[in-house]
Protein backbone atom coordinates (compact mmCIF):
# COMPACT_ATOMS: atom_id res chain seq x y z
CA UNK A 1 0.00 0.00 0.00
CA UNK A 2 3.13 2.70 -0.18
CA UNK A 3 3.30 4.52 -3.52
CA UNK A 4 6.23 3.92 -6.12
CA UNK A 5 8.80 6.75 -5.14
CA UNK A 6 10.17 6.91 -8.39
CA UNK A 7 7.23 7.08 -10.45
CA UNK A 8 6.61 10.53 -11.72
CA UNK A 9 3.29 9.39 -12.93
CA UNK A 10 0.65 11.79 -11.35
CA UNK A 11 -3.15 11.25 -10.69
CA UNK A 12 -4.77 13.89 -12.85
CA UNK A 13 -8.09 13.64 -10.40
CA UNK A 14 -8.54 17.33 -8.51
CA UNK A 15 -8.28 17.52 -4.71
CA UNK A 16 -11.82 18.42 -4.17
CA UNK A 17 -11.94 22.62 -2.70
CA UNK A 18 -14.45 21.09 0.21
CA UNK A 19 -14.77 17.89 1.38
CA UNK A 20 -16.96 15.47 -0.28
CA UNK A 21 -18.72 13.67 2.93
CA UNK A 22 -19.29 10.14 2.67
CA UNK A 23 -21.31 7.01 4.32
CA UNK A 24 -20.34 4.10 5.12
CA UNK A 25 -23.33 2.24 2.51
CA UNK A 26 -21.80 4.33 -0.43
CA UNK A 27 -18.61 3.55 0.54
CA UNK A 28 -19.05 -0.27 0.71
CA UNK A 29 -20.91 0.06 -2.58
CA UNK A 30 -17.20 1.03 -3.86
CA UNK A 31 -15.65 -2.38 -3.23
CA UNK A 32 -14.03 -2.99 -7.07
CA UNK A 33 -16.57 -5.29 -7.77
CA UNK A 34 -19.60 -3.33 -8.57
CA UNK A 35 -20.25 -0.95 -11.98
CA UNK A 36 -17.33 0.22 -13.14
CA UNK A 37 -15.31 -1.64 -10.39
CA UNK A 38 -14.29 1.53 -8.31
CA UNK A 39 -11.99 0.76 -5.57
CA UNK A 40 -12.49 3.06 -2.42
CA UNK A 41 -10.71 3.08 0.75
CA UNK A 42 -10.66 4.93 4.06
CA UNK A 43 -7.46 6.05 6.36
CA UNK A 44 -7.98 8.32 9.16
CA UNK A 45 -11.94 8.74 8.11
CA UNK A 46 -10.31 10.16 4.79
CA UNK A 47 -11.60 8.40 1.69
CA UNK A 48 -9.35 7.60 -1.56
CA UNK A 49 -9.96 6.32 -4.75
CA UNK A 50 -7.30 4.07 -5.72
CA UNK A 51 -8.42 1.93 -8.70
CA UNK A 52 -6.62 3.34 -10.72
CA UNK A 53 -3.31 3.93 -8.40
CA UNK A 54 -3.69 0.35 -7.70
CA UNK A 55 -2.17 -1.24 -10.79
CA UNK A 56 1.04 1.03 -9.96
CA UNK A 57 1.23 -0.26 -5.89
CA UNK A 58 4.59 -1.46 -5.00
CA UNK A 59 2.97 -3.75 -2.90
CA UNK A 60 0.68 -4.93 -5.71
CA UNK A 61 -3.20 -3.97 -7.08
CA UNK A 62 -4.54 -6.81 -4.99
CA UNK A 63 -3.82 -5.98 -1.68
CA UNK A 64 -5.66 -2.61 -2.33
CA UNK A 65 -8.39 -4.39 -4.05
CA UNK A 66 -8.46 -6.49 -0.74
CA UNK A 67 -9.66 -3.50 1.15
CA UNK A 68 -11.66 -1.56 -1.52
CA UNK A 69 -15.01 -1.01 0.34
CA UNK A 70 -13.77 -1.12 3.72
CA UNK A 71 -11.65 0.61 6.63
CA UNK A 72 -7.98 0.20 6.26
CA UNK A 73 -6.43 2.34 8.48
CA UNK A 74 -4.25 -0.21 10.89
CA UNK A 75 -3.45 -2.10 7.82
CA UNK A 76 -2.13 1.33 6.19
CA UNK A 77 -0.41 2.08 9.62
CA UNK A 78 1.04 -1.46 10.07
CA UNK A 79 2.31 -1.80 5.88
CA UNK A 80 4.50 1.94 5.79
CA UNK A 81 7.24 2.42 8.51
CA UNK A 82 7.99 6.10 6.79
CA UNK A 83 4.17 7.98 6.87
CA UNK A 84 5.66 11.11 5.98
CA UNK A 85 6.86 9.52 2.76
CA UNK A 86 3.26 8.04 1.82
CA UNK A 87 0.89 10.44 2.96
CA UNK A 88 1.98 13.33 0.15
CA UNK A 89 1.26 10.89 -2.28
CA UNK A 90 -2.13 10.07 -1.09
CA UNK A 91 -3.33 13.70 -1.70
CA UNK A 92 -4.00 12.85 -5.22
CA UNK A 93 -6.14 9.99 -4.22
CA UNK A 94 -8.47 11.61 -2.04
CA UNK A 95 -12.08 12.11 -2.51
CA UNK A 96 -13.94 13.13 0.48
CA UNK A 97 -14.36 12.30 3.92
CA UNK A 98 -16.58 10.69 6.55
CA UNK A 99 -19.25 12.30 7.47
CA UNK A 100 -19.39 13.54 11.03
CA UNK A 101 -22.18 11.42 12.29
CA UNK A 102 -20.04 8.04 10.37
CA UNK A 103 -18.41 6.03 13.00
CA UNK A 104 -13.90 6.09 11.61
CA UNK A 105 -14.93 2.41 11.25
CA UNK A 106 -17.63 -0.32 10.23
CA UNK A 107 -19.89 -1.11 13.21
CA UNK A 108 -19.13 -4.72 13.53
CA UNK A 109 -15.66 -3.64 14.41
CA UNK A 110 -14.27 -3.38 18.14
CA UNK A 111 -14.03 -0.19 19.20
CA UNK A 112 -12.20 -0.50 22.35
CA UNK A 113 -10.29 -2.84 21.11
CA UNK A 114 -9.10 -1.01 18.09
CA UNK A 115 -8.54 2.04 20.52
CA UNK A 116 -6.05 -0.06 23.01
CA UNK A 117 -4.24 -1.62 20.38
CA UNK A 118 -3.59 1.74 18.63
CA UNK A 119 -2.53 3.03 22.25
CA UNK A 120 -0.27 -0.46 22.31
CA UNK A 121 1.50 0.63 19.44
CA UNK A 122 2.40 4.44 20.36
CA UNK A 123 3.91 2.36 23.03
CA UNK A 124 5.81 0.09 20.60
CA UNK A 125 7.37 2.60 18.85
CA UNK A 126 8.33 4.46 22.08
CA UNK A 127 10.26 1.55 23.48
CA UNK A 128 12.14 1.70 20.67
CA UNK A 129 11.15 -1.90 19.67
CA UNK A 130 10.71 -1.17 15.70
CA UNK A 131 14.33 -0.19 15.34
CA UNK A 132 16.60 -3.05 13.87
CA UNK A 133 19.79 -3.94 15.61
CA UNK A 134 22.60 -4.03 12.66
CA UNK A 135 24.90 -6.78 14.42
CA UNK A 136 21.85 -9.20 15.08
CA UNK A 137 20.98 -9.00 11.27
CA UNK A 138 24.91 -8.95 10.15
CA UNK A 139 25.38 -12.09 11.96
CA UNK A 140 22.28 -13.84 10.73
CA UNK A 141 23.58 -12.45 6.73
CA UNK A 142 27.41 -13.89 8.06
CA UNK A 143 25.72 -17.60 9.11
CA UNK A 144 24.17 -18.54 6.08
CA UNK A 145 26.65 -17.12 3.81
CA UNK A 146 29.67 -19.94 5.95
CA UNK A 147 26.28 -22.62 5.64
CA UNK A 148 26.51 -21.85 1.93
CA UNK A 149 30.43 -21.97 1.61
CA UNK A 150 30.70 -24.96 3.78
CA UNK A 151 28.25 -27.21 1.59
CA UNK A 152 30.31 -26.37 -1.74
CA UNK A 153 33.38 -26.71 -0.03
CA UNK A 154 32.73 -30.39 1.51
CA UNK A 155 31.93 -31.42 -1.61
CA UNK A 156 35.52 -30.35 -2.72
CA UNK A 157 37.32 -31.41 -0.30
CA UNK A 158 35.84 -34.87 0.48
CA UNK A 159 34.24 -36.03 -2.69
CA UNK A 160 31.09 -37.19 -3.13
CA UNK A 161 30.82 -40.56 -1.32
CA UNK A 162 27.67 -40.99 0.92
CA UNK A 163 28.72 -38.88 3.68
CA UNK A 164 30.26 -35.71 2.77
CA UNK A 165 27.16 -36.13 -0.46
CA UNK A 166 24.60 -35.70 2.97
CA UNK A 167 26.38 -33.52 4.58
CA UNK A 168 26.92 -30.93 1.75
CA UNK A 169 23.09 -31.35 1.17
CA UNK A 170 22.14 -30.75 4.69
CA UNK A 171 24.44 -27.45 4.89
CA UNK A 172 22.64 -26.22 1.54
CA UNK A 173 19.45 -27.33 2.42
CA UNK A 174 20.20 -25.16 5.69
CA UNK A 175 21.46 -22.30 4.02
CA UNK A 176 18.71 -21.61 1.41
CA UNK A 177 15.99 -21.70 4.15
CA UNK A 178 18.21 -19.44 6.31
CA UNK A 179 18.43 -17.20 3.64
CA UNK A 180 14.45 -17.75 3.27
CA UNK A 181 14.03 -16.10 6.42
CA UNK A 182 16.38 -13.13 5.87
CA UNK A 183 14.66 -12.20 2.93
CA UNK A 184 11.26 -12.65 4.51
CA UNK A 185 12.64 -10.08 7.03
CA UNK A 186 13.90 -7.75 3.99
CA UNK A 187 10.76 -7.80 2.35
CA UNK A 188 9.03 -6.31 5.46
CA UNK A 189 11.90 -3.79 5.60
CA UNK A 190 12.71 -4.45 9.32
CA UNK A 191 16.19 -5.12 8.70
CA UNK A 192 17.61 -1.80 7.06
CA UNK A 193 16.28 2.08 8.27
CA UNK A 194 15.11 2.69 4.52
CA UNK A 195 12.77 1.08 2.39
CA UNK A 196 15.20 1.33 -0.36
CA UNK A 197 17.98 -0.61 1.35
CA UNK A 198 15.67 -3.22 2.36
CA UNK A 199 13.96 -3.49 -1.31
CA UNK A 200 17.45 -3.60 -2.82
CA UNK A 201 19.12 -6.01 -0.68
CA UNK A 202 16.37 -8.70 -0.75
CA UNK A 203 17.06 -8.68 -4.30
CA UNK A 204 20.58 -9.70 -4.00
CA UNK A 205 19.28 -12.26 -1.49
CA UNK A 206 16.34 -14.14 -3.02
CA UNK A 207 16.79 -13.57 -6.51
CA UNK A 208 20.86 -13.96 -6.89
CA UNK A 209 21.60 -16.15 -4.02
CA UNK A 210 17.97 -17.95 -4.12
CA UNK A 211 17.39 -17.72 -7.66
CA UNK A 212 13.13 -16.61 -6.92
CA UNK A 213 12.09 -13.11 -7.76
CA UNK A 214 11.39 -10.48 -5.42
CA UNK A 215 8.79 -9.03 -6.50
CA UNK A 216 6.81 -12.42 -6.86
CA UNK A 217 7.10 -13.13 -3.08
CA UNK A 218 6.49 -9.79 -2.16
CA UNK A 219 3.16 -9.63 -4.44
CA UNK A 220 1.89 -12.52 -2.64
CA UNK A 221 3.35 -12.67 0.83
CA UNK A 222 1.49 -8.50 1.56
CA UNK A 223 -1.86 -10.42 0.63
CA UNK A 224 -1.37 -12.94 3.09
CA UNK A 225 -0.26 -10.20 6.01
CA UNK A 226 -3.28 -8.15 5.16
CA UNK A 227 -5.48 -10.91 4.97
CA UNK A 228 -4.45 -14.45 6.49
CA UNK A 229 -6.53 -17.10 6.03
CA UNK A 230 -9.05 -15.49 4.07
CA UNK A 231 -10.16 -17.65 1.02
CA UNK A 232 -9.94 -16.06 -2.06
CA UNK A 233 -7.88 -12.82 -0.15
CA UNK A 234 -4.76 -15.16 1.09
CA UNK A 235 -3.00 -16.86 -1.92
CA UNK A 236 -1.50 -19.56 1.13
CA UNK A 237 -4.82 -20.67 0.60
CA UNK A 238 -4.46 -21.71 -2.52
CA UNK A 239 -3.62 -25.34 -2.39
CA UNK A 240 -7.69 -24.78 -1.78
CA UNK A 241 -9.83 -26.96 -3.23
CA UNK A 242 -7.11 -28.55 -5.95
CA UNK A 243 -5.03 -30.39 -3.02
CA UNK A 244 -6.50 -29.71 0.23
CA UNK A 245 -9.46 -28.81 2.01
CA UNK A 246 -8.90 -26.28 4.64
CA UNK A 247 -11.29 -24.67 7.16
CA UNK A 248 -14.82 -26.36 8.57
CA UNK A 249 -16.79 -23.62 6.20
CA UNK A 250 -14.86 -23.94 3.05
CA UNK A 251 -15.01 -28.02 3.86
CA UNK A 252 -18.61 -27.90 4.00
CA UNK A 253 -19.07 -26.02 1.08
CA UNK A 254 -17.14 -28.09 -1.22
CA UNK A 255 -18.91 -31.30 0.21
CA UNK A 256 -22.15 -30.09 -0.22
CA UNK A 257 -21.34 -29.16 -3.78
CA UNK A 258 -20.11 -32.83 -4.21
CA UNK A 259 -16.54 -31.49 -5.44
CA UNK A 260 -13.93 -33.65 -5.14
CA UNK A 261 -10.56 -33.26 -6.21
CA UNK A 262 -9.10 -35.01 -4.02
CA UNK A 263 -9.84 -37.71 -1.11
CA UNK A 264 -10.04 -34.92 1.26
CA UNK A 265 -10.60 -37.46 4.32
CA UNK A 266 -7.69 -38.64 3.97
CA UNK A 267 -5.75 -35.64 3.42
CA UNK A 268 -3.58 -35.57 6.98
CA UNK A 269 -2.41 -38.73 5.46
CA UNK A 270 -0.78 -37.62 2.15
CA UNK A 271 -0.20 -34.21 3.54
CA UNK A 272 3.45 -35.62 4.58
CA UNK A 273 4.64 -35.99 1.01
CA UNK A 274 2.00 -34.13 -1.47
CA UNK A 275 2.64 -30.70 0.00
CA UNK A 276 6.46 -30.45 -0.32
CA UNK A 277 6.40 -32.20 -3.67
CA UNK A 278 3.89 -30.09 -4.85
CA UNK A 279 5.38 -27.02 -3.88
CA UNK A 280 8.61 -26.99 -5.30
CA UNK A 281 7.33 -27.53 -9.44
CA UNK A 282 5.04 -25.01 -8.45
CA UNK A 283 7.05 -22.64 -7.29
CA UNK A 284 9.24 -23.15 -10.83
CA UNK A 285 7.15 -23.09 -13.26
CA UNK A 286 5.34 -19.86 -11.47
CA UNK A 287 7.89 -17.60 -10.99
CA UNK A 288 8.99 -17.42 -14.49
CA UNK A 289 5.61 -17.46 -15.67
CA UNK A 290 5.38 -14.50 -13.30
CA UNK A 291 8.62 -12.67 -14.60
CA UNK A 292 7.72 -12.60 -18.04
CA UNK A 293 3.89 -12.00 -17.35
CA UNK A 294 4.90 -9.08 -15.91
CA UNK A 295 7.85 -7.85 -17.59
CA UNK A 296 10.31 -8.00 -14.48
CA UNK A 297 13.18 -9.24 -17.02
CA UNK A 298 15.82 -7.68 -14.00
CA UNK A 299 13.98 -10.54 -11.97
CA UNK A 300 14.57 -13.16 -14.88
CA UNK A 301 17.83 -12.71 -15.66
CA UNK A 302 18.53 -12.62 -12.22
CA UNK A 303 16.58 -16.12 -11.34
CA UNK A 304 18.79 -17.87 -14.80
CA UNK A 305 22.45 -16.31 -13.49
CA UNK A 306 21.47 -17.79 -10.13
CA UNK A 307 21.04 -21.42 -12.24
CA UNK A 308 23.80 -21.22 -13.95
CA UNK A 309 25.70 -19.69 -11.02
CA UNK A 310 24.75 -22.92 -9.24
CA UNK A 311 25.49 -25.63 -12.02
CA UNK A 312 28.92 -24.28 -12.76
CA UNK A 313 29.88 -24.59 -8.91
CA UNK A 314 28.96 -28.24 -8.36
CA UNK A 315 28.50 -29.82 -11.85
CA UNK A 316 31.90 -30.31 -12.37
CA UNK A 317 32.25 -31.75 -8.65
CA UNK A 318 30.17 -34.32 -9.10
CA UNK A 319 28.89 -34.47 -12.52
CA UNK A 320 25.64 -33.30 -14.35
CA UNK A 321 23.56 -36.60 -12.86
CA UNK A 322 24.87 -36.52 -8.93
CA UNK A 323 24.07 -32.52 -9.27
CA UNK A 324 20.11 -32.89 -10.19
CA UNK A 325 19.67 -35.59 -7.14
CA UNK A 326 21.98 -33.42 -4.68
CA UNK A 327 20.38 -29.74 -6.08
CA UNK A 328 16.59 -31.36 -6.45
CA UNK A 329 16.82 -33.41 -2.26
CA UNK A 330 17.59 -30.23 -1.21
CA UNK A 331 14.81 -28.45 -2.47
CA UNK A 332 12.92 -31.36 -1.21
CA UNK A 333 14.38 -31.12 1.97
CA UNK A 334 13.72 -27.21 2.11
CA UNK A 335 10.29 -27.15 0.87
CA UNK A 336 9.60 -29.50 3.82
CA UNK A 337 10.93 -27.44 6.08
CA UNK A 338 9.33 -24.38 5.11
CA UNK A 339 5.96 -26.26 4.58
CA UNK A 340 5.98 -27.01 8.09
CA UNK A 341 6.81 -24.11 9.82
CA UNK A 342 4.84 -21.84 8.06
CA UNK A 343 1.79 -23.46 8.23
CA UNK A 344 2.11 -24.35 11.78
CA UNK A 345 0.88 -21.31 12.72
CA UNK A 346 -1.94 -21.10 9.97
CA UNK A 347 -3.75 -24.12 8.86
CA UNK A 348 -4.71 -25.11 12.67
CA UNK A 349 -6.66 -21.51 12.93
CA UNK A 350 -9.67 -20.03 11.56
CA UNK A 351 -9.95 -20.09 7.62
CA UNK A 352 -12.55 -18.60 6.28
CA UNK A 353 -14.42 -16.12 3.50
CA UNK A 354 -13.22 -12.07 4.79
CA UNK A 355 -15.29 -10.93 7.35
CA UNK A 356 -13.97 -8.03 7.41
CA UNK A 357 -12.65 -7.99 11.13
CA UNK A 358 -10.92 -5.63 12.79
CA UNK A 359 -7.10 -5.90 11.98
CA UNK A 360 -6.22 -7.19 15.63
CA UNK A 361 -9.15 -9.76 15.15
CA UNK A 362 -8.04 -10.39 11.82
CA UNK A 363 -4.63 -11.47 13.17
CA UNK A 364 -5.27 -12.95 16.28
CA UNK A 365 -8.14 -15.24 14.54
CA UNK A 366 -5.38 -16.94 11.89
CA UNK A 367 -2.18 -17.09 13.57
CA UNK A 368 -0.86 -18.56 17.25
CA UNK A 369 2.82 -18.51 18.37
CA UNK A 370 5.01 -21.43 19.43
CA UNK A 371 6.94 -21.46 22.52
CA UNK A 372 10.28 -19.83 22.27
CA UNK A 373 13.85 -21.70 22.98
CA UNK A 374 16.93 -20.47 21.02
CA UNK A 375 16.47 -23.36 18.77
CA UNK A 376 13.05 -22.58 17.86
CA UNK A 377 13.80 -18.83 16.88
CA UNK A 378 16.43 -20.21 14.75
CA UNK A 379 14.29 -23.00 13.38
CA UNK A 380 11.66 -21.00 12.25
CA UNK A 381 13.25 -17.55 11.44
CA UNK A 382 11.60 -16.71 14.34
CA UNK A 383 7.86 -17.08 12.94
CA UNK A 384 7.02 -19.23 16.22
CA UNK A 385 6.71 -15.08 17.19
CA UNK A 386 3.56 -15.27 14.12
CA UNK A 387 1.05 -13.39 16.22
CA UNK A 388 3.55 -10.12 17.06
CA UNK A 389 4.79 -10.68 13.87
CA UNK A 390 1.42 -10.34 11.80
CA UNK A 391 0.21 -7.71 13.98
CA UNK A 392 3.55 -5.43 13.79
CA UNK A 393 4.80 -7.36 9.92
CA UNK A 394 7.75 -4.41 10.10
CA UNK A 395 8.89 -4.97 13.33
CA UNK A 396 12.73 -6.59 13.38
CA UNK A 397 12.04 -10.18 14.41
CA UNK A 398 14.83 -9.50 17.82
CA UNK A 399 11.74 -7.58 19.03
CA UNK A 400 9.08 -10.14 18.82
CA UNK A 401 10.13 -11.57 22.50
CA UNK A 402 9.54 -7.88 24.21
CA UNK A 403 6.66 -7.01 22.47
CA UNK A 404 4.89 -10.87 23.43
CA UNK A 405 3.81 -10.02 27.24
CA UNK A 406 2.46 -6.21 26.16
CA UNK A 407 0.26 -7.97 22.94
CA UNK A 408 -0.77 -11.10 25.37
CA UNK A 409 -1.74 -8.16 27.70
CA UNK A 410 -4.00 -6.64 25.58
CA UNK A 411 -5.56 -10.36 24.27
CA UNK A 412 -6.20 -11.24 28.10
CA UNK A 413 -8.22 -7.20 28.79
CA UNK A 414 -10.41 -8.04 25.59
CA UNK A 415 -11.05 -11.84 26.30
CA UNK A 416 -9.15 -12.92 23.07
CA UNK A 417 -7.35 -16.19 22.63
CA UNK A 418 -3.80 -15.93 22.67
CA UNK A 419 -2.52 -19.90 21.44
CA UNK A 420 1.22 -20.41 22.24
CA UNK A 421 2.35 -24.32 21.84
CA UNK A 422 5.22 -26.52 21.82
CA UNK A 423 7.17 -26.84 18.31
CA UNK A 424 5.95 -30.47 18.35
CA UNK A 425 2.48 -29.90 18.78
CA UNK A 426 2.27 -27.20 16.59
CA UNK A 427 3.24 -29.56 13.55
CA UNK A 428 0.97 -32.25 15.04
CA UNK A 429 -1.77 -29.83 14.97
CA UNK A 430 -1.71 -29.65 11.42
CA UNK A 431 -2.87 -33.02 10.80
CA UNK A 432 -4.94 -32.75 13.30
CA UNK A 433 -6.98 -29.64 11.75
CA UNK A 434 -6.41 -31.67 8.10
CA UNK A 435 -8.43 -34.89 9.66
CA UNK A 436 -11.14 -32.50 10.93
CA UNK A 437 -11.66 -30.30 7.57
CA UNK A 438 -11.54 -33.76 5.95
CA UNK A 439 -14.44 -35.42 7.97
CA UNK A 440 -16.57 -32.05 7.92
CA UNK A 441 -15.78 -32.49 3.60
CA UNK A 442 -17.49 -36.23 3.99
CA UNK A 443 -20.09 -35.64 5.85
CA UNK A 444 -20.96 -32.37 4.10
CA UNK A 445 -20.62 -34.94 0.59
CA UNK A 446 -22.70 -38.17 1.76
CA UNK A 447 -25.50 -36.47 3.75
CA UNK A 448 -25.24 -32.35 2.69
Amino acid sequence: MTPRTGSTEKETRPVPAFPRLLTWEEIKLHNGHGQGQQQWLVIDRKVYDVSQFSKRHPGGSRILRHYAGQDATDAFIAFHSDKSLVQKYLKSLLIGELAPDQPSFESNKKKCLLEDFRELRCTIEKMGLLKPNSLFFFLIFLHFLVLDAASWLVVWYFGISLVPFVVGMVLFTTAQIQMGWFQHDLGHCSVLKKTKWNRLMQIVVINVLKGLPASWWNHLHNQHHAKPNCFRKDPDLNMHPFLFSLGKTLSKELGKKKTKFMPYNHQHKYFFFLAPLAIIPFFQVIIFYFSIKRKHWLDLFLIVLFNIRVCLMYVPLMGFNNFMVYYWGCRYLESNWFIWVTQMNHIPMDIDYDQNKDWVSTQLHATCNVKQSLFNDWFTGHLNFQIEHHLFPTMPRHNYWKAAPLVKALCEKHGIDYKTKPLLTAFVDILHSLKDSGEHWLEAYLHG
